[in-house]
């Protein structure tokens, strides 16, 4: 049994087989296996009020497509609420789309210290506005781009916020030393064997000095996160020892141009 309160996560979607594979492998099947995490798969067309089970309708005012009515997601966010005792919206109620404020770290940080996660899969065009104004506290996208539903950024938040969970990864320092935590890009990694194809491992990873690997993996995610992604420094977690590394780095990147 485990010492931490689960995470409930209920998914409300059109699809709930879509989840079986992923949600039955891996991290995420050991991590409900341990009580670490609960997910519940809700089929919005259980409370679709009408004899075919549909759950859309033409948009008002004409338009292509067609919009997610308000009856049956309203009836399936009140029933999770109901279940779980709640007399009002649990931290998080989450619809996925593509309007919504970008997914990243410190979102997936936040999302895993709640009790209570409902996340709401989109589908057609969209869904009714009064879904969003009543029963939406955020929304969350993984991306400028449009999927068919929101099955598959549903699956990337549980995932995301599942290995943050108290518990879940076998070494607390996993999580913490991942990509993006801290706002840098994770220093890159070996592992036996010692050469391969010629290609052998950097020294300082091979002297025991951890000191010395400390401040070597630190330049090395410095210099990633400088070369891929250097927006993310306008906003990491930078020490004065950050810092003069970086200068150091830029220096000898503009005598390499000069040359």
């Amino acid at each position: 049994m485990s010492p931490f309160k689960p995470v409930k996560i209920d998914i409300l979607t059109l699809f709930p087989e879509m989840f079986a594979g992923p949600f039955s492998n891996s991290i995420l099947k050991r991590a409900q296996e341990c009580g670490l995490i609960e997910i519940n798969l809700i089929n919005i067309r259980d409370f679709s009020a009408n004899k075919h089970r549909t759950v859309d309708d033409a948009p008002y005012g004409g338009g292509a497509g067609m919009v997610m009515g308000p009856e049956a997601l309203f009836g399936a966010v009140e029933h999770v609420l109901n279940t779980r005792g709640f007399d009002l919206l649990p931290g998080r109620v989450v619809l996925m789309s593509p309007q919504g404020r970008p997914f990243n770290q410190m979102l997936a940080d936040k999302m895993a210290r709640e009790n209570n996660l409902v996340l709401i899969c989109g589908h057609y065009e969209g869904v009714d506005e009064r879904v969003r104004k009543e029963l939406v506290t955020d929304e969350i996208s993984i991306g400028d781009y449009v999927l068919t539903g929101g099955e598959i950024p549903a699956m990337v938040v549980v995932d995301a916020v599942t290995r943050l969970v108290p518990g879940v990864l076998g070494e607390a320092a996993s999580a913490t030393e991942d990509s993006f935590c801290g706002g840098l890009l994770e220093y890159p990694h070996y592992t036996r064997p010692r050469e391969y194809r010629g290609m052998g491992v950097p020294e300082v990873l091979l002297s025991g000095h951890h000191e010395e690997i400390r401040k070597w993996r630190r330049r090395e995610s410095l210099l990633r996160t400088l070369e891929r992604r250097p927006e993310l420094l306008r906003t990491a977690e930078l020490t004065s020892e950050d810092k003069e590394i970086l200068r150091r780095i830029k220096s000898s990147i503009n005598e390499l141009d000069l040359s």
